[in-house]
């Protein structure tokens, strides 16, 4: 969402600086100036953020990143590389004089507290939101965006993730069993999550978290539109099983639950995308 972020931005005449661990794969944003950095393990302060008016912070460790080797327990990855790296550099960009920060955070603390104590990343991502917007004041203004599941693509940037999905559909992956689990979710595209930056930089209030999303769906619904994207619809079987692209691992509210909602308004992006855009990526994979 990050990559989405800046080519918007930028595209609206702002002076965009990409920070990352190392430059995009995706052309046009490898074209946008680019610092790197690491938020976790870099002093905040050799980057200069004097020089910026706002900061967009995409960044924030899940899953993904955890290490499996056994090394450091959920816990204590979390609270390093979240609750305590993510408000020191925000802290730092308040010093340095930036007015306005947008930090993107997750849906899991607003829809399913009671997780909050009980899972790690849910617990993290909670007093990490909580932790950046007490830092908002006079002068300073820090909102989060919670955002549900993200969908999108960018042109040279390679999601593992979404082409397995294409493969999936297509009946590529040999040996993967063929069923939806039970649940679902909302979901949201890069490009509304985009547009709903852009909208908070104009006018978020300090202090706020703002609950976005898009399309409620079921796991069943999420697939099958898959499905019909690459020209093999059919209805899929809901089953308990643990599914091989949509394992329980991820689903931070517990397995098989829903979460559905309507997001507010207060903030603009356009909404109603996801089955063309679902279309247009299984196209271009």
């Amino acid at each position: 969402m990050g990559a989405q972020a800046s080519l918007l931005l930028s595209g609206e005449g702002h002076q965009v600086t990409v920070m990352a661990r190392k430059p995009s794969q995706a052309p046009a944003v490898a074209a946008l100036p680019f610092v790197a950095g690491d938020y976790v393990n870099d002093d905040p302060s050799t980057f200069n953020l004097a020089q910026y008016d706002a900061l967009v912070f995409c960044a924030g460790a899940d899953i993904r990143y955890l290490p499996q080797d056994g090394s450091v327990t959920p816990q204590d990855f979390y609270r390093e590389v979240n609750d305590r790296a993510v408000p020191t550099f925000i802290e730092a960009a308040k010093a340095a004089g930036v007015g306005r920060v947008i930090y993107i955070s997750t849906f899991y603390p607003q829809l399913a507290p009671e997780k909050i104590g009980e899972c790690p990343y849910v617990t993290s991502r909670h007093n990490t939101n909580e932790a950046v917007l007490a830092l908002a004041s006079v002068g300073f203004n820090v909102c989060s965006l919670s955002l549900p599941f993200i969908l999108g693509r960018v042109e040279g940037l390679e999601v593992g993730h979404i082409d397995a999905l294409v493969a999936y559909a297509k009946g590529q992956l040999e040996g993967l069993p063929v069923f939806a689990p039970r649940g679902g979710t909302n979901h949201m595209s890069s490009v509304s999550v985009a547009h709903a930056i852009s909208s908070a930089l104009k006018k978020a209030e300090p202090g706020r978290d703002y609950l976005l999303g898009d399309a409620n769906l079921s796991w069943q619904g999420y697939l099958e539109t898959w499905f019909s994207a690459v020209g093999n619809k059919q209805e899929l079987t809901i089953l308990e099983d643990d599914h091989p692209l949509l394992p329980n691992v991820i689903m931070f509210a517990g397995a098989g639950a829903s979460i559905c909602y309507e997001a507010g308004t207060e903030l603009d992006y356009p909404r109603g995308q996801i089955p063309d855009l679902i279309k247009s990526i299984a196209e271009a994979v």
